[in-house]
């Protein structure tokens, strides 16, 4: 028997089930977290944000036409918008800006190269203007097609597709300057 699809999951939520709720959450929490830690770049707000958007999945999902748009593209929309609203807000964290302590199981030798590219990869991607980092994360990142992007980010397909180019050239501008050093 087929798993059921996002949107027959959606419709139990809307009615109510935890159980459909559950399965949502389950299939979809730890990309979201990963889409939200990357806008956000912070762990702990990112897990705030993602479960700040699955609480309104719960609460409004009566609200929710899967005439107009599916489950993902309904729920990144949610996940942006609260994104988008805790980058505005100041910061204090200082305890968050310390880090992860290091794994001690890590050969620093054999990791220090793809923690290097991942570090310029990530720093590339936050120095983005928020709408291409938002276009670049759910596109290349979540998966999302581009016309899921444009519902989840209120644009049209033709202007995520420009975000999407001028923020693949600023990344390629960006890694080349990495690359060389």
């Amino acid at each position: 028997m087929p798993e059921p699809s996002d949107e027959d999951l959606m419709a139990r939520v809307a009615q109510g089930d935890r159980m459909a709720y559950r399965a949502l959450i389950d299939r979809h929490l730890g990309r979201a977290v990963g889409f939200a830690q990357r806008m956000l770049g912070n762990r702990a707000e990112a897990e705030d944000a993602v479960q700040d958007a699955f609480l309104r999945v719960w609460q409004h999902g009566s609200r929710w036409d899967g005439a107009k748009a599916g489950f993902r593209t309904w729920f990144y929309r949610i996940l942006t918008n609260l994104v988008i609203d805790r980058k505005r807000k100041p910061r204090t964290d200082p305890l968050e800006a310390a880090g992860d302590p290091p794994d001690p199981a890590l050969d620093p030798e054999a990791t220090l190269g793809l923690n290097r590219t991942t570090e310029a990869v990530a720093g590339a991607v936050a120095e983005l203007p928020e709408r291409q980092r938002a276009a670049i994360l759910l596109c290349h990142f979540q998966g999302l097609t581009n016309i899921e992007a444009a519902a989840s980010l209120s644009l049209s397909v033709g202007a995520v597709e420009s975000l999407l180019v001028r923020a693949r050239r600023a990344l390629k501008e960006r890694l080349a300057a990495f690359q060389g050093g």
